[in-house]
């Protein structure tokens, strides 16, 4: 069902806006802004930067296969608040994964791709090879008959 702009993503999110209490109606957002990438061009190299914020580096990972280049990112989060006698007030778990796929091509191995993962930001940097000329021959099929 569509719902106007007007009363945002949940229609008690104002109904529950109070300062310093966040309603359990409203579950916990996944991280923005994730895995938007910068791909620049430059003599021998493509060098690709993915933005990763909140990701630790053993939770992402880069594989080859048929000449793409797939990086999945996963996360699990949660947020627990506790009141003094150690009962639960509000408890919140995020669990998601996210990827992207590029066509690097076929003659690309592993070893040929260097990647490091600096505060937050993956770089890739996948070299340049050349393609193959197609070869514009034609090709006739017998028609019988």
């Amino acid at each position: 069902m569509f719902m106007p702009s007007l009363f945002g993503e949940n229609l008690l999110d104002d109904f529950f806006d109070v300062p310093g209490f966040r309603s359990f109606s409203q579950p916990a957002k996944a991280p923005q802004n994730i895995m938007h990438t910068d791909v620049k061009e430059k003599d021998n190299v493509f060098e690709i930067a993915m933005n990763l914020p909140g990701f630790k580096k053993e939770n992402v990972q880069a594989e080859l296969k048929d000449g793409y280049l797939t990086v999945t990112a996963s996360t699990n989060t949660s947020n627990d608040t506790k009141d003094d006698e150690g009962r639960y007030i509000r408890r919140e778990r995020y669990s998601g994964s996210c990827s992207r796929r590029f066509y690097v091509g076929e003659q690309i191995t592993e070893e040929d791709i260097k990647a490091r993962f600096e505060d937050g930001v993956l770089k890739i940097d996948v070299p340049k090879v050349e393609a193959k000329p197609i070869e514009d021959t034609k090709r006739y099929i017998a028609i019988e008959g």
